[in-house]
This record gives C-alpha cells, sequence and structure tokens, in this order.
C-alpha cells in the first residue's frame, strides 16, 4: 500500500526547519538590534541608519550575481556556504564597538541574507515540482512567522532585562540560529547545478519583461515597513489610540499569516491566477491606506482603535494575496537555468522596500498626513494593475525564446543524423568496393 507524505515529509520538513531555525533569530535580532547597536555598541542612531542603509544597498547588488553562483555551482552548497557567512557576521557583532567595523559587519550581513535568499530559492526549485512551489512556499511562510514571533518574544525578555548580556546574549542565539540553518540545509540532497552553456554573463539585467515585473513588486512591497514603521509612527503621531496598539496589530498579522497563508495560496496555480491575486492585493490595500486615514479623524480612541483594527484586517489579506501572486510570478517566468539569478533580482524588492520604504512611508503618512495614504494606496494598485500586462509580456518572450530553443535543438539533432547517414552510406560503399 502506498503511503502519502506529508506536506513536509522528507526536504519539505527540512527546508521548513532551516526556516524556522533562523526565523527565530531574525524575530530576535529585529526588535534588539537598533537598541544593542546603540546601548552596547555605542552608535548614534544617525550612525545606525547610515550604516544599514549603506549595507543593504550593497546587499541588493549582491543578491543577483550570488543566484548566480548557485545556478552554476550548486544551489546546497551555496545556501550553506552564506548561512555559515550570515552566521559569522552576526557573530562579528559581538566584537564590534566602532562605526567602521559596524559597517563592515552590516555589509557582509546584508551580503550573506540576500544571497542566501535567491540560493535558496534555487534549492527549492530544484527540489520541488514547479506545479508545488507556491503551496510549499505559503507554508514556508507560515513557519517563518511562526519564528519570527518566538524569536520576538525572547528578544523581547532581553529588551525587559535590559542589559549588556541579554543582548549578547540574543545576538549569539541569532548567529547559532544560521549555525542549525546551515546544518540541515546541508542534509538536503544534492542539487546539480544547471548547465548554463558558455555565456557567464547575467542575463536578467538585459530580460526587460521580467526587470518591469520586479519592479512593479518592488512597489507593491511598500506595504512591508508599514507594520514595522509607518503604522506605529502614525499611531503615535497623528491617532489617539494607544501605543499599545502597535504590538497588538504585529500580533494579528503574524497570527493571520501563520493561519490563512496556506489556504490563500491554494487558488494560485498559474500565470491567471497569479495575476489575479497580485490585482486583488492592489485593490485590497487602496481601501486598506482609505481605512488606516480615517483613523486619525475625531477625538474618541474607540474610533481609532476600530477603524486601526479594521484596517490591519484588510493589510494582511492583501498581504497574503500578494505573496501569493509573486512567488508563482517570480519562478513560473523565469528561465529554469537561471532561477537563482532571476530571484536574485526578484528579492531585491524586498532590499529596496526596507531600505527606501521608511523614508517614502515617513514623508507620505507622518509628514502629509491624510493625503500620503491617497497617494501610497493609488500607487500600489496602479503597480497591481501594471503588472497583469508586464506578466503577460514576459510570459509571451520567454515561450518564444523556449521555442527558439527547442528548433535549434531539433536542427542540430537533424544535422547529426544526416552526418551520421553520410557516414553510414559511405561505409556500405566501401564495404561494396571491397567485396
Amino acid at each position: 500500500m502506498k503511503i502519502r507524505q506529508t506536506p513536509f515529509a522528507g526536504p519539505r520538513r527540512l527546508l521548513a526547519l532551516a526556516q524556522l531555525s533562523n526565523s527565530v533569530g531574525d524575530g530576535a535580532y529585529y526588535v534588539t538590534s537598533a537598541l544593542y547597536f546603540t546601548h552596547v555598541v555605542g552608535l548614534t542612531p544617525a550612525h545606525v541608519g547610515l550604516g544599514l542603509t549603506v549595507a543593504w544597498a550593497i546587499g541588493s547588488v549582491a543578491g543577483v550575481p550570488l543566484g548566480r553562483l548557485a545556478d552554476r555551482h550548486g544551489p546546497r552548497g551555496t545556501s550553506v556556504l552564506l548561512a555559515l557567512t550570515t552566521s559569522a557576521a552576526v557573530a562579528s557583532f559581538l566584537f564590534v564597538r566602532a562605526f567602521l567595523p559596524f559597517v563592515l559587519a552590516a555589509c557582509l550581513y546584508a551580503t550573506a541574507q540576500s544571497g542566501l535568499a535567491a540560493a535558496r530559492q534555487s534549492l527549492l526549485a530544484g527540489l520541488v515540482p514547479q506545479s508545488e512551489r507556491t503551496g510549499l512556499l505559503a507554508r514556508l511562510q507560515a513557519t517563518l512567522n511562526a519564528g519570527l514571533a518566538v524569536g520576538a518574544a525572547l528578544g523581547g525578555v532581553a529588551l525587559h532585562a535590559g542589559t549588556t548580556r541579554a543582548y549578547l546574549t540574543v545576538f549569539a542565539m541569532d548567529a547559532a540560529s544560521f549555525l542549525a540553518c546551515a546544518l540541515l540545509l546541508w542534509r538536503l540532497p544534492r542539487v546539480e547545478p544547471v548547465p548554463t552553456g558558455k555565456d557567464g554573463r547575467l542575463m536578467v539585467l538585459r530580460d526587460r519583461p521580467y526587470v518591469v515585473v520586479a519592479l512593479l513588486n518592488t512597489v507593491l512591497l511598500l506595504r512591508m515597513p508599514l507594520l514595522s514603521l509607518g503604522l506605529p509612527l502614525w499611531i503615535t503621531e497623528r491617532t489617539t489610540a494607544p501605543a499599545w496598539l502597535v504590538s497588538a496589530l504585529f500580533v494579528l498579522n503574524t497570527a493571520a499569516v501563520m493561519l490563512f497563508q496556506v489556504r490563500t495560496a491554494r487558488g494560485v496555480t498559474g500565470l491567471g491566477t497569479a495575476v489575479r491575486a497580485v490585482r486583488r492585493s492592489g485593490a485590497v490595500m487602496f481601501v486598506t491606506c482609505a481605512v488606516f486615514a480615517v483613523s486619525a479623524y475625531g477625538s474618541s480612541p474607540w474610533v481609532a482603535v476600530t477603524a486601526l483594527l479594521a484596517g490591519s484586517v484588510l493589510l494582511v489579506v492583501a498581504e497574503m494575496l500578494h505573496s501569493a501572486g509573486s512567488w508563482q510570478l517570480g519562478f513560473g517566468l523565469a528561465p529554469a537555468d537561471r532561477i537563482g539569478e532571476y530571484q536574485g533580482l526578484f528579492g531585491t524588492g524586498v532590499t529596496v522596500a526596507r531600505t527606501l520604504g521608511p523614508l517614502l512611508l515617513t514623508a507620505l503618512l507622518v509628514d502629509w498626513g491624510t493625503p500620503g495614504w491617497a497617494v501610497l494606496g493609488g500607487l500600489i494598485l496602479a503597480a497591481s494593475y501594471a503588472m497583469g500586462p508586464a506578466a503577460r509580456r514576459s510570459a509571451r518572450q520567454r515561450d518564444a525564446e523556449d521555442g527558439a530553443a527547442r528548433s535549434a535543438g531539433d536542427v542540430d539533432g537533424a544535422l547529426v543524423a544526416g552526418d551520421h547517414g553520410v557516414h553510414d552510406g559511405e561505409a556500405e560503399a566501401g564495404a561494396a568496393r571491397t567485396a
């Protein structure tokens, strides 16, 4: 009797455990890093912001060549190496006490993180059939959120203690989490490098339709800094809602993704459903921005809290729809022999959103107020509707390139067969003359 595998059996289970291990460390890092760098390392907030901006700018550029490295030399080994590098970068934060060493360590951390994301996507593509990738990515996203929640709770303990030892323990735990991630990735089956011919150039940068898709996805990712920066500033500066609501909204978002991301992604199975999911996410985000804007009107805290809770529910719906659609597009529009390279470009949207998003959201929401919400919602809505034509154009180009490659293969095969026929005829003629 054939036994049905569970969704996380075999390599899928190891991928989920690797995701869980490093997300726990990341969750603790996210909630403690700002205070660690200022209180323990001794940097000013301006220096911390400048150093991290430089680091993530470099990391966003490094993602594409490191993804290409995974394609050419094997994604498992590359993923393991980058996970170990990330662990070493986090461990180095334990010893830096000046600005320049901090910037160097942060650059190493951001570069390794960006490359690791691309290499792991290439590894997943080599281990999981295309039809199952979006579903697995949804499960991994739920696992990621669970790990972040656990890590954030552990980081909260360190924040409550407020001691140097507590902060150092958190960073040591983060370094250990990436070490565990590397060990788990090493246990995965080896994925052979994909033959890419003699052309070693980065083709994704000249694939204009795919670049347009990646740029539009970056605009849609402007929702990411909302929860961590935009809403906290909006709540404290523009509404009468209590400050503790920031934490409650974060918990709401995390729990909803854990519970419903897999179900939301279930209906995304191809280009058409992915485009529809992205378009719906843009429409929901437009309404979300309008609801958040309402929270600033009136003097009643209850009105503000109600509007913020409603907007947060809509925000997580938009997030899950966009995630499911973008996963399908990012993989489905990339050539099979350059998954890591293309995911390296697609993943830079996250880095750009985290780097430039805070500046944009601060200007739009805190400085401009309600009109800023309208601009943000309109921008995301326009990008979501532009994604359909851009994705279809990219798909047509990919189909044309695949067809040309198949035709070239057929011609080469015919020429080889013809050469064999000539040689065979010559051999038969020679044999006849001998006879």
